[in-house]
């Protein structure tokens, strides 16, 4: 290994390690955060802008979350186009929408909720005890249909009470976005 080779190398290393040492001191301080405050680092932290958030573009081509519609879900008045259904069988494709806030594959259509407190169209009738729910159990509300992919939510259901309280008051925070967001729609069960 050359001396360039080498002095790459523990450069990289040395930032690996700061990237780690940043983070645990990130989560030594989160004592100190306010229960929003920690909420919206592990909203940000679990990238839930990525689906949750219509997104605007940069003159590059970049998305980011446009900040007017913050985890305001699947935007209403977003057609999905048309599409093949073949694209989307088992062992093809996942479709994702233009804001990355709908999906279409084996299951069928999933859209991205509404996460603001919204009481006809987010989450603002919910109560944490519903939201711990879904995300323990997979189910809209706690016990209604399935929760689709690409949720996450098996692995979200392994943070502690105290994260998902933190997460949920997070979102109670938010301004309220009226945006009624279509229903998933499952794939027809295969013809036997």
């Amino acid at each position: 290994m050359g001396k360039s080779t080498r002095s790459l190398v523990v450069a990289g290393f040395a930032a690996c390690v700061a990237v780690v040492a940043v983070s645990f001191h990130a989560l030594a301080g989160a004592g100190e955060m306010s229960k929003v405050e920690r909420g919206k680092y592990l909203v940000n932290l679990g990238q839930c802008h990525d689906c949750h958030s219509p997104k605007v573009w940069s003159p590059e081509g970049m998305p980011s979350p446009d900040p007017a519609r913050l985890l305001s879900g699947h935007p209403a008045d977003e057609a999905l186009p048309k599409y093949e259904k073949a694209w989307a069988a088992p062992g093809q494709w996942v479709l994702l929408s233009k804001n990355f806030t709908a999906f279409v594959g084996p299951w069928g259509v999933s859209y991205a909720a509404n996460l603001t407190p919204d009481d006809q169209t987010g989450v603002g009738l919910w109560t944490e005890e519903i939201f711990l729910a879904a995300m323990r159990t997979g189910k809209h509300m706690g016990n209604g249909r399935p929760i689709l992919p690409p949720m996450p939510w098996p692995g979200i259901a392994q943070v502690s009470d105290e994260d998902l309280s933190a997460m949920f008051a997070y979102l109670k925070s938010l301004p309220p976005v009226k945006n009624p967001v279509p229903a998933p729609m499952m794939a027809e069960a295969p013809k036997q």
